[in-house]
């Protein structure tokens, strides 16, 4: 089941590279069927949180009518940032599944722990690793097509 989701967030993650996005996706599901999806967009929007885990977010909130996805669970390639990290406490999802690791800014077992946060007031579940090896394939073959252009 986690990998069907995490393959439709890893469809997400190509739009955005396709976008000249950095290529991240996310996908929020709720009782099975999928009610968010986003792919990075910090440049097309000219908004520095237009990150996958923030549209998708928002797009799942206007599907349910309500900010607080309860029971939701979300499917993200690369392991959320701080911001995402406090967006999806906000949000109350149940779970949050990522592919890849990211050593530099992610910020559930990476660069911070959060969650351990002891005033936090929602906690949810972390599986890490579904998919991991193409979601970190996705990423680096990005940064290396951009490398490369720079020669």
């Amino acid at each position: 089941m986690h990998d069907a989701f995490m393959r439709l967030a890893l469809d997400q993650a190509r739009l955005a590279a396709a976008a000249g996005e950095v290529p991240i996706g996310a996908v929020v599901v709720l009782d099975g069927q999928v009610i968010g999806r986003g792919s990075n967009r910090p440049i097309a929007e000219v908004d520095p949180t237009a990150h996958a885990e923030i549209v998708a977010l928002r797009e799942a909130a206007r599907a349910v009518n309500n900010y607080r996805l309860v029971g939701a669970d979300v499917y993200v390639t690369l392991e959320p940032c701080l911001m995402c990290v406090g967006a999806l406490v906000l949000a109350r999802v149940r779970t949050v599944v990522f592919g890849a690791r990211e050593p530099k800014t992610g910020a559930l077992v990476s660069t911070t722990q959060p969650l351990e946060i002891p005033t936090l007031n929602h906690r949810f579940e972390v599986v890490e690793g579904v998919l991991q090896e193409e979601c970190r394939l996705v990423v680096q073959a990005f940064f290396k097509s951009r490398r490369v252009a720079q020669r």
